[in-house]
């Protein structure tokens, strides 16, 4: 149960500290008092979306703390244990939200995230607020619903789904690196051979791309070379050239080479040069004769640089890769070319995996249909003491067959609907098309007091549940609420007499107006005196006898009630 709650900083909150007792809690007060302030905090610390309008005006931060204290068989404990947090018998939730869009949040003083909080306090409260509404509305949800009615039994089904599910895409994916069914392998088949083929044709080689590329460089700057190459075998072949230059020197140092040795070594040096020059003046006439322009070795060139460019395109970014590429579909060529055995074999693994699929998914259908129809019967017979007697409601399955099996997913193969009807004679329809607020209302509390019996969580918070109800039918949601209420510790924000005076603790939601001219939201526990005059409040009958006397009537015929019960 939700044991204590202080709320500081949160909008016209400036500080609430709410002792809850066990049982029925009340929450009522005028219309913006500040009720959905305080359920803003309560959600708040349980994990919603926090928001900076939330700050009181003119503060820096708010904050909210909450202590619980779980049923010992709650699963809060184990998931606690999960995240390394201790906890004996209670579990103090506090958090905080800054202007500048940080906070902080603590579980028993460790420091946990959002998400970690929500997977904490999903065990800790149910709260039902006018969006629920919505939320049944969609199918999917009701899928949901349903399974919690249906408890550990389903979700040990929903386990061997689990695992099925996981080998079904082991097999499907070992299938696949077999190629697939037999057509697919087939065309694999035919795009592998294609490809060696292809590749096998260009009879590629090693460090070939890069002589070809030197040959095309070389026919397109073959007028430049061959002119660079005359001009230079001329510059030293020619008439008075730079041979005949070099040898005209050697022969005049010859003259002196006698008389001093550095005349003879330069003569020496010069000889070695005018040899030199020489044999360039060779190997450059050497180069002018082997030099061949063919049209058809360069056609040959280019037409081999574009098939090497097309393979790369399609099997790696050199030579060096599309060997690496052959020899890895060479491989894959030969498994599928002699997998018949394995791909047998993991075929009738798959369909085998294919049919307790489906066995489990009847399965699961089976239970859940035997749990829809108990669960619908206990809903309708609780729709019929909230002052709807001629109400149906069941649950609604879509047929599916053994060749759906491919749809199914993690919640089996199910696709149902909640139908209702109000009224007799009236056929029973899906709830969108057919339910009103205020059915909705006492529907929603129907299902809360059936789902109640099978959880653990020991807090319920109803935001205005009775909203379009009134009457006698007020007065059948309040002992709803007092019936939950032995089991479960209720959180009730309302407008009803009816249920204010059901209540076992009451708490009054009021506005106050300081010295310095702010509006603060209070909150005060009523004692008895006080749960009169907020019921008389309710009845609106102001300060008159006749009033009065209702209000201790109401208070008195509730009571009874709540005696029965016991």
């Amino acid at each position: 149960m939700l044991e204590k709650l202080i709320v500081k900083n949160v909008a016209l909150i400036e500080r609430a500290e709410i002792e809850f007792e066990e049982g029925l809690n009340v929450l009522s007060g005028e219309t913006g008092s500040g009720k959905s302030v305080l359920l803003d905090s309560i959600n708040f610390v349980l994990g919603a979306k926090a928001d900076k309008t939330m700050i009181r005006f003119g503060e820096s931060e708010c904050s909210v703390t909450a202590v619980f204290r779980p049923q010992e068989t709650n699963p809060v404990f184990d998931v606690l244990k999960d995240m390394d947090i201790d906890c004996d018998e209670s579990v103090l939730i506090a958090r905080k939200f800054r202007q500048d869009g940080r906070g902080d949040i603590k579980v028993n003083g460790c420091s946990v995230n959002s998400a970690m909080l929500r997977k904490i306090t999903q065990y800790l409260v149910d709260v039902h607020g006018q969006s629920e509404h919505f939320y049944l509305l969609s199918e999917a949800n009701q899928l949901r619903l349903l399974d919690k009615a249906a408890g550990e039994p389903l979700q040990c089904l929903k386990k061997q789904l689990g695992s099925f599910l996981e080998k079904q895409k082991e097999y499907k994916e070992n299938l696949k690196s077999l190629g697939g069914d037999e057509a697919e392998r087939g065309r694999r088949l035919d795009i592998l051979q294609y490809q060696l083929d292809e590749i096998e044709r260009a009879q590629l080689k090693e460090g070939e791309e890069e002589i070809l590329l030197a040959k095309k460089m070389l026919y397109a700057n073959m007028e430049k070379i061959l002119r660079s190459l005359s001009d230079a075998a001329e510059s030293l072949n020619g008439e008075n050239a730079g041979i005949d230059c070099l040898n005209s020197a050697v022969h005049s140092l010859s003259d002196i080479g006698e008389y001093d040795e550095e005349y003879r070594s330069l003569q020496e040096r010069l000889d070695s040069v005018a040899t030199e020059a020489e044999d360039i003046a060779y190997s450059l006439n050497s180069c002018l004769e082997s030099l061949n322009f063919d049209e058809a070795d360069r056609e040959e060139t280019e037409s081999r640089l574009d098939l090497i460019r097309s393979l790369k395109k399609k099997y790696g970014n050199s030579i060096e890769q599309i060997f690496t590429y052959r020899d890895r579909i060479e491989e894959e060529f030969q498994l599928l070319s002699h997998c018949d055995e394995e791909f047998a074999k993991l075929s009738a693994l798959l369909n085998k995996n294919t049919v307790s699929i489906y066995s489990v998914c009847q399965k699961m259908t089976e239970l859940r249909k035997k749990a829809g129809k108990d669960f619908c019967e206990r809903v309708t017979k609780e729709l019929k003491t909230l002052n709807i007697p001629a109400a149906q409601f069941c649950a609604e399955f879509d047929a599916y067959g053994e060749a759906d099996v491919l749809k199914a997913n993690s919640d089996g193969m199910d696709t149902m609907r909640f139908l209702f009807s109000a009224n007799a004679g009236e056929p029973l329809k899906p709830l969108n098309k057919v339910i009103s607020g205020g059915e909705m209302s006492r529907l929603m509390l129907a299902i809360k007091t059936r789902i109640s019996d099978t959880n653990d969580i020991s807090t319920y918070i109803f935001d205005e549940i009775d909203a379009g109800i009134s009457g006698a039918t007020a007065m059948t949601v309040a002992e709803k609420f007092a019936d939950i209420a032995r089991q479960k510790q209720i959180l009730a924000v309302t407008h009803l007499p009816q249920i204010a005076a059901m209540a076992d603790s009451n708490y009054r939601l009021f506005k106050k107006q300081t010295q310095d001219d702010k509006t603060l939201t209070e909150i005060e526990a009523l004692d008895a005196a006080g749960k009169q005059k907020e019921i008389i409040r309710l009845l609106g009958g102001g300060d008159s006898a006749a009033a009065q006397s209702l209000s201790l009537e109401l208070i008195k015929k509730c009571s009874e009630i709540k005696r029965k019960l016991l």
